[in-house]
């Protein structure tokens, strides 16, 4: 029998793993000029700033902000039960995807009518299906940014329309947008030029065009939501994917926002390279009631991460393992997990832990160690 409580205080950290390797790259370059009164590139995986500018302040982000309720509203479950949308959430004002009162809809078609063609009525009527008001709703929005670290952004409002406070930093809007896509649903929907989707007083099928025109100007192009009001002025969030690397674009108040995106990535990925994340060595576990005593445990693949400008990020590698085993182990094992992480604590990848060996139960069981007794005592683990 396996103990499967893993028990923190036998984590095993090497906190001393921090990446400092060299890489040729090209030419040093400055990063494009971009008219937007705040920018930032970031490396989705790991976080890490590629370049940016005011990023950090705190500004309107109009329909971006439908990335976070999106995110909030695939994550509540039950995504596709029908239900009548509330007629007074879908009055509002702006960009709509024609919900009637009345229309029976799910909250897929919501999250689709909040991320193509940026529904105000669909992010009013989630946020009621979700918390019961909007009120609710804007709670769990801001409890949500405050565990995902977005330290300067306010939610006063689902959808983006100008509030009072509502507001947050290109920084704080590339963290919430490597979260959400995270989220396949999310990432499928966001990446949609358009979808066809049933809802209405019957529902009937109609199809939603995405108002993120960068889908169309270059295939590499993954997401993610467009913004606008007078106050914000025009707000893009993007992602980008090449040769297995991926990078968020948020840029705020920018009118040639779709010329700068193009011109960021191209800057960032011509700073790219691949290296491999060296793997901690000779990790072993005791084994009680067994042929021999110990197992080692290894990850089959090393994690590879993106070099930015020849900076590789810094990260922490901890190994997350039961303090022993109970015969019988089979070889190839899942033991545990071997996670790595940023300083600001940021999970940028996770490999499983194998037994190398087989280890069958002895004949004659030896006593009981002290440390296997002690477990025993202070957690019932048999």
């Amino acid at each position: 029998m396996h103990h499967t409580r893993f028990l923190r205080i036998t984590a095993i950290t090497i906190s001393a793993l921090l990446i400092s390797l060299s890489f040729p790259i090209r030419a040093s370059a400055q990063p494009p000029a971009v008219s937007a009164a705040a920018y930032v590139l970031m490396d989705a995986q790991t976080g890490q700033v590629l370049c940016g500018s005011h990023h950090n302040d705190k500004l309107p982000m109009a329909s971006t902000t439908k990335i976070m309720t999106t995110l909030l509203t695939l994550e509540s479950g039950d995504p596709d039960t029908p239900f009548v949308a509330d007629a007074e959430a879908i009055c509002v004002e702006g960009s709509s995807m024609g919900l009637q009162t009345g229309d029976v809809v799910t909250k897929r078609a919501l999250c689709i009518g909040m991320l193509l063609p940026s529904g105000n009525d669909a992010a009013n009527a989630a946020a009621v299906a979700v918390a019961g008001s909007i009120p609710a709703f804007l709670e769990l929005m801001n409890r949500r940014a405050a565990e995902i670290g977005m330290t300067r952004t306010y939610f006063a409002s689902p959808s983006g329309l100008d509030a009072e406070g509502h507001g947050s930093s290109a920084y704080d809007m590339a963290l919430l947008t490597r979260t959400a896509l995270q989220n396949p649903d999310f990432a499928s929907i966001c990446g949609s030029i358009s979808m066809e989707l049933s809802f209405g007083n019957p529902p009937y099928v109609r199809t939603l065009y995405n108002t993120n025109k960068l889908l169309t100007m270059d295939d590499t192009i993954i997401g993610v939501k467009t913004g606008f009001t007078d106050a914000a002025g025009r707000c893009l969030v993007s992602a980008c994917e090449r040769n297995g690397a991926r990078l968020i674009c948020v840029t705020l108040n920018d009118k040639n926002d779709w010329a700068d995106h193009l011109a960021l990535y191209d800057y960032g990925f011509s700073r790219a390279a691949p290296y491999t994340v060296p793997l901690p060595e000779d990790l072993s576990l005791p084994v009680e009631g067994g042929e021999v005593t110990g197992v080692f445990v290894y990850a089959k693949e090393p994690l590879t991460l993106t070099a930015w400008n020849g900076r590789p990020a810094e990260i922490s590698a901890t190994v997350l393992l039961p303090p022993f085993l109970t015969a019988p182990i089979a070889k190839g094992e899942i033991l545990g997990t071997l996670q790595y992480t940023t300083p600001e604590g940021l999970v940028v990848g996770e490999l499983p832990l194998y037994a190398a060996d087989t280890v069958p139960i002895t004949d004659e069981a030896p006593p009981q160690s002290w440390w296997a007794a002690l477990l025993d005592r202070l957690y019932g683990i048999r």
